[in-house]
């Protein structure tokens, strides 16, 4: 079941409708075929089944992940959803939540920002027009109170970190 459910969010990821968005597609891999690819196989297989399927049941951030350009993603685990009580069961429908693409939004920057740019500033201004802020203890760092697990996963248009929880922009 779950072979089949990567299978089937893989290729709704990847099917973007050409009128979606105003810039043209990213050459491959994009952020999407890239983390799909890293929830394939590896150290992290299995573990963005929520965010991919979050991604692709939302067409302006899905056209966005993947037009030209450059963008920063701090991309939430299974873990990170599963304490909001989303998972790959329920993702459809909480992708359809009004607020979501605001959430999803808050998980991006513009420009392509590698670990070393994004430890070296304060804050960072994300695609829904709020600010996060970076902050370090002796031993991680951390944007807002998210725990970045993994750096530095480049695609075509830009780079993913992984976090350890969701990223809940300011009312």
């Amino acid at each position: 079941m779950r072979k089949f459910l990567l299978a089937i969010t893989a290729v709704a990821a990847l099917a973007v409708p050409a009128a979606a968005s105003a810039r043209p597609p990213a050459a491959s891999p994009s952020i999407v075929e890239t983390a799909v690819a890293v929830n394939s196989s590896g150290a992290y297989a299995g573990a963005f089944d929520t965010l991919i399927c979050l991604v692709a049941n939302n067409p302006a951030v899905l056209a966005t992940l993947t037009e030209k350009g450059q963008y920063t993603v701090f991309a939430p685990t299974d873990d990170a959803f599963a304490r909001l009580g989303i998972d790959s069961s329920n993702c459809a429908t909480a992708a359809a939540t009004p607020g979501v693409t605001d959430v999803l939004l808050y998980h991006v920057a513009k420009g392509r920002r590698d670990a070393a740019d994004v430890t070296t500033t304060s804050q960072i201004r994300m695609l829904n027009g709020q600010f996060t802020q970076i902050s370090t203890n002796s031993t991680a760092y951390f944007v807002n109170n998210a725990q970045i697990i993994a750096t530095d996963i480049f695609a075509s248009n830009g780079v993913i970190h992984a976090i350890d929880n969701v990223l809940l922009p300011s009312e």
